[in-house]
């Protein structure tokens, strides 16, 4: 059940989204950074989360992760960066925390697996014999999905897991659709947020339409900013980094004081940046 921000039964509290930073790529999709929030759907498939209590003078703490980094360049390559957790933290709340998504596997000796995350980046390609795809990467729960399937024998691989769903399988020669973001109204409009980077491909796959997954192709596209988008990837070219995460809180009223210069729109604070807000 969705609680209103503001005072309930003499106590304030807070409704939030957290979004981790989104996986970079290399030849798999990168998976979207985990999403945790108390308004309209949460990250996994999970139940809402709760709203925290906001106590006057106390300082809360907000870190806005990092996308991953871009995969290097074949051949030999390394598989694409996982993304940064993104949080909130105060001396009255257990920390709420996402998890960063998972990078993208290469087209590789040794680094081709999909790396776990928030939401999962999809497996890259074994580089020898009989060019054996690698494990995809798994999603945290109650934050997003797994990576879809990549092909063995290469030629095209999976799309990074979603938020909301869970990555797409290749497709003959062509690059998994990146799994589904999650449309979130906590700002009043509703904003596609984590959305699953495209696999590699001869022909890539889509990125997220929800949520800003970068497109696979030649060569990858970058997750969106502040989206905790997974990067799209490449056909053995250039990879992409993940997007940056990103913070909201709505506590009903206006706050003392913040750091981190979180921009204001009524009762609703936007970190696009790490800082602090007090109430």
């Amino acid at each position: 059940m969705q609680i209103l921000a503001g005072v309930s039964s003499g106590a304030i509290v807070a409704n939030y989204l957290v979004v981790a930073g989104g996986g970079g790529s290399a030849y798999g999709g990168g998976g979207a950074g985990g999403l945790r929030s108390t308004v309209t759907a949460t990250g996994g498939g999970g139940a809402l989360e709760s709203p925290f209590i906001v106590l006057p003078g106390i300082t809360y703490t907000v870190t806005v992760g990092a996308g991953g980094v871009a995969g290097s360049t074949y051949p030999g390559g390394n598989a694409g960066g996982n993304g940064s957790s993104s949080s909130i933290a105060g001396s009255n709340i257990t920390t709420i925390s996402t998890v960063g998504g998972g990078g993208g596997g290469m087209f590789s000796a040794y680094d081709y697996d999909g790396k776990n995350g928030g939401s999962g980046g999809a497996a890259g390609t074994l580089d020898s014999g009989a060019y054996t795809a690698g494990t995809a990467g798994t999603g945290t729960a109650n934050q997003g999905f797994g990576a879809g399937a990549t092909k063995n024998g290469s030629g095209a691989c999976g799309g990074g897991g979603g938020a909301g769903g869970v990555g797409g399988n290749f497709s003959g020669s062509t690059g998994g659709t990146g799994g589904t973001g999650l449309n979130i109204s906590i700002t009043g409009s509703s904003v596609g947020y984590a959305g699953g980077g495209g696999g590699g491909g001869s022909t890539g796959g889509a990125g997220s339409p929800i949520g800003g997954g970068g497109a696979g192709g030649v060569n990858g596209t970058a997750g969106a900013t502040n989206k905790g988008a997974g990067a799209g990837g490449t056909n053995l070219a250039l990879a992409a980094a993940g997007g940056s995460g990103v913070v909201i809180i709505d506590a009903g009223i206006v706050a003392a004081s913040t750091t981190g210069s979180p921009s204001l729109s009524g009762t609703v604070y936007t970190f696009t940046g790490s800082g602090t807000i007090t109430f």
